[in-house]
């Protein structure tokens, strides 16, 4: 006769002998380590900029000067001003190319105010500079929509050229030197040792940030980013919003233009070359994606200072410009890292919360 094995009791609530509760206790440890790394990823372009400081005021005695922080803050506050409006544009999933050119266009165009009878003063060259920046953005803007074309690359390509072409064509091929004393206090002047440009600059950052963060404005430019199709189906008017983040790409253009003049003492045609690709990659590397819908102005103003960081204390190491874009690359590389990182978790939080679910 076979006697049955007598079953041993399971006790409820002890993990080591209730198999159910592992997936849990495994799942929660798992979900929070997940948010951890996370949370750390998306971090990154402040730690990526702590270590810089850090690593520079260390290899260069100079770097903590006074004098060179308000270096840092003038070479800043330019590819700042773009940021903020390629931000914008990106988040669109676009690009804008057009910003190098438009900053010599509208410095160009300010010093050609800046030199007739009533042009001495600060609010007619001001006024002429965003209103020449402003165009150019809805002109691109414009194009795009309006035009159906496929991406915005191909429209900003094309008025890269075009309004390069027409700076040097308003000038004579000639830099401008009829800068009124208004915009050198703009481009050179200081508070103490934080330069004018740069509080203009935070002013308009605190501006973008509530027009993304706290208006209606932006969670359609962020849901555009995000869900096209899905935003065209809601009802968004996906077009006007388009041509209005060209439209201040283009404004910011104006002001970074207006800022260059003052600091350079001139308006010239070739001023503002590659600027472009500085504002992209600051944009990028302050973790923004490509594929729109993911970004903030204040990571932006932290990828302008990255960028402004590695060369600013790669200037004082007597480093050569060429392994100067060398590092910026690595710096790019070690952004675009961090988004695939960051989009691995993300998709593995989701998974693991859908099982939970399930």
């Amino acid at each position: 006769m076979v006697v049955p094995p007598a079953e041993v009791p399971v006790v409820s609530g002890d993990p080591a002998l209730d198999p159910d509760d592992e997936a849990p206790v495994g799942s929660a440890a798992r979900r929070r380590a997940l948010r951890w790394g996370l949370g750390l990823v998306e971090l990154g372009p402040v730690l990526i900029l702590a270590v810089l400081v850090l690593v520079m005021g260390t290899l260069s005695p100079y770097f903590f000067k006074s004098n060179n922080l308000t270096n840092l803050g003038f070479q800043t506050a330019v590819i700042a001003a773009l940021a903020i409006g390629q931000l914008m544009v990106i988040l669109t999933r676009g690009i804008d190319l057009s910003v190098g050119s438009t900053v010599a266009f509208t410095g160009v165009l300010g010093a050609v105010v800046g030199g007739t009878s009533w042009g001495g003063h600060l609010v007619p060259v001001l006024a002429a500079a965003l209103a020449g920046g402003l165009a150019v953005g809805l002109i691109n803007g414009v194009i795009y929509v309006g035009g159906r074309v496929p991406h915005p690359f191909i429209v900003t390509l094309a008025t890269l050229g075009a309004i390069r072409g027409l700076a040097l064509i308003i000038s004579g091929g000639e830099t401008k030197t009829t800068i009124p004393s208004g915009v050198l206090t703009i481009g050179s002047g200081t508070v103490g040792i934080v330069p004018v440009s740069i509080i203009i600059v935070l002013g308009v950052a605190v501006v973008a940030w509530v027009l993304l963060a706290r208006t209606q404005w932006g969670r359609w430019i962020y849901a555009i980013g995000g869900e096209p199709e899905a935003a065209k189906r809601a009802g968004l008017p996906v077009g006007r919003l388009l041509i209005s983040v060209y439209a201040l790409c283009g404004l910011l253009a104006g002001l970074a233009g207006i800022i260059t003049a003052g600091r350079t003492s001139a308006g010239a045609p070739t001023a503002g070359n590659l600027l472009e690709l500085d504002a992209i990659t600051a944009v990028i590397v302050g973790g923004a994606s490509f594929f729109g819908g993911r970004g903030s102005v204040v990571n932006a103003l932290v990828g302008a200072l990255i960028l402004g960081v590695v060369r600013n204390g790669l200037d004082l190491l007597d480093v050569s410009a060429f392994y100067q874009q060398v590092a910026i690359a690595m710096v790019i590389l070690a952004s675009v890292e961090l988004d695939v990182a960051r989009g691995y978790l993300e998709e593995r939080l989701r998974v693991l919360q859908g099982a939970e679910g399930g």
